[in-house]
């Protein structure tokens, strides 16, 4: 098992920036990839868009409207991830995730967190 707790979430205007933080606990060993998604204001939990991806061997994937203004990186001794949002924009506002892929034993797992919210006003 796997726990997420996500932080950094907030209220800025637009052209400004955050830094989210993900801090994975538990069989933190077996995981992976990690990614953050977000769901925007009155979209269903099935219709959250993935915002950024890290491989195990960091590499990184990012959505086309982020590229160039998200970072997604990862710091595995402290069992954490982040996400460095810059030139925040509206279309950014959201509830953020954190999620994790993991494996134990050639099965798949997936984890996610609570969420963080992040709004962003013009």
């Amino acid at each position: 098992q796997v726990q997420l707790v996500e932080s950094g979430g907030g209220s800025v205007q637009a052209g400004g920036s955050l830094r989210l933080s993900c801090v994975a606990s538990g069989s933190t060993y077996a995981i992976t990839t990690m990614n953050w998604y977000r769901q925007a204001p009155g979209k269903e939990r099935e219709e959250r868009e993935l915002v950024a991806t890290i491989a195990s061997d960091d590499t990184t994937k990012y959505e086309d409207s982020v590229m160039g203004r998200f970072t997604i990186s990862r710091d595995n001794a402290k069992d954490t991830v982040y996400l460095q949002m810059n030139s925040l924009k509206p279309a950014d506002t959201a509830v953020y995730y954190c999620n994790a892929e993991a494996w134990y034993s050639n099965f798949r797992y997936e984890y996610w967190g609570q969420g963080t919210q992040v709004t962003v006003s013009s």
